[in-house]
């Protein structure tokens, strides 16, 4: 690790605490980073020429694995022949658009951008222009981007941090959001009840991956779809995690659940920067230059990210994608859990596809309480020894866990092998 160690010393000179963004600092797990040289499938090697098996997967975009062919070739043609942007429109965008809204059931027309912040950022300014209203309701460790008023009890790097808020939001956005917890309905209908023609939107992960991965528990999405419908709010999936992860369609094909708006991210770009937000046409043509309500970005739809997105999602279109990606993670699932019996250590693992987490917890973990009560300390215990036996998994007990269509069961199997050392 002298390499890993030597370029984090020289990024705290430059880097406000060495990384770009908080998770990968690796203070919630007491060490330091490991600095990434390159990847191939499903392996990363650092900077001192350590290999790894990645369970990261750049935290989600990576379904295909690290370089696939058919990404590398879409981008070097790209950059060969058409160019990295040009603030103008091009025919790739079109057709990116056109596979989502042919994938994803609920989304009729769809804008491009940039990143999943940006995606649930405008998602909810275009829900507050088309109800009319201010107020809207998120969940206790759900992470929906870094915007002011979205990072209040927030889940991912700020939970990882022990900062459920942040300095610089005004109270003033802080109170036109409301916060109910996650597979709660009573808690959302509560707010529904106080506040029942202020409420513009709730916006939820349909599966939480940003508190650890939990699942919505039954009834629990159609009550939303119910309650949102009966007071005249909208709903809005945030899928920048599960859009085209845990189902070609995303969670709403998986649960049948339709919201009005959805946010996505991640897959859709292959693993360049992109995020996207759409749903009902009534609703998206309140977008300019159709509509009174703004949203621009320079490198919005730019043919690199647009590119890596296509050749992405055709890959994803094979028709035994997501039933190899099931027999992955249940493979995963079964081993982590019985090695968890063997070493009569409590754990619980949520799992929906290949998105999964292990919880230090004995008791079941479906909501914010539950996945904040794991044992913090031992997690950065097995997180250390599954480093140091090769494996690379996310540096956090609330972050979720990935698996691509480059891990083999040979993979998995030395991983829950890598797991049992750890445990014990």
């Amino acid at each position: 690790m002298d390499r890993s160690r030597e370029l984090f010393a020289r990024a705290k000179e430059v880097i406000p605490g060495g990384v770009n963004s908080p998770v990968r600092a690796f203070r919630a797990v007491g060490a330091e980073p490991v600095f990434i040289q390159s990847g191939r499938g499903s392996r990363l090697v650092d900077a001192d020429g350590r290999e790894y098996i990645d369970y990261v997967c750049s935290w989600g975009p990576l379904i295909l694995g690290h370089r696939p062919q058919p990404v590398v070739e879409a981008v070097r043609r790209v950059l060969a022949e058409v160019g990295t942007s040009f603030g103008a429109p091009t025919e790739l965008e079109v057709l990116l658009a056109g596979e989502i809204i042919a994938a994803v059931p609920s989304v009729e027309m769809v804008r491009l951008v940039n990143s999943g912040t940006e995606a649930t950022m405008s998602a909810l300014r275009l829900a507050r222009a088309y109800t009319g209203r201010d107020k809207i309701v998120k969940f206790a460790g759900c992470y929906h981007g870094h915007a002011d008023y979205l990072l209040v009890e927030a889940g991912s790097g700020a939970l990882t941090l022990g900062v459920p808020s942040s300095p610089g939001v005004p109270a003033a956005f802080a109170r036109e959001t409301l916060t109910a917890q996650y597979n709660d309905l009573d808690s959302v209908e509560a707010l529904f009840r106080q506040y029942p023609e202020e409420i513009a939107a709730v916006i939820v992960e349909p599966v939480a991956g940003n508190m650890g991965c939990i699942p919505p528990a039954s009834g629990f999405l159609p009550g939303l779809r119910r309650l949102t419908q009966e007071y005249g709010s909208l709903l809005i999936f945030d899928e920048v995690i599960t859009g085209f992860r845990v189902a070609r369609g995303g969670a709403q094909e998986r649960y049948g659940v339709l919201p009005d708006l959805t946010c996505l991210g991640k897959i859709i770009g292959g693993g360049l920067p992109v995020g996207a937000y759409g749903g009902r046409k009534d609703i998206m043509e309140m977008v300019a230059p159709a509509g009174p309500v703004y949203q621009a970005g320079t490198l919005s739809g730019n043919p690199l990210a647009v590119a890596a997105g296509l050749a992405t999602l055709e890959e994803l279109r094979r028709p035994d994608t997501y039933d190899k990606l099931e027999t992955l993670g249940e493979r995963m699932e079964q081993g982590i859990s019985q090695a968890l019996a063997r070493n009569n250590i409590p754990g619980t693992v949520n799992r929906v596809g290949s998105l999964f987490t292990l919880f230090f917890h004995a008791g079941p973990v479906g909501d914010y309480a539950a996945a904040t009560a794991s044992d913090t300390n031992r997690f950065a215990a097995f997180f250390r020894g599954l480093l140091n036996w090769g494996i690379y998994w996310p540096p956090s007990q609330f972050e979720s866990v990935f698996i691509s269509l480059a891990h083999t069961p040979e993979d998995i199997d030395r991983t829950v092998a890598a797991v049992e050392k750890s445990l014990a």
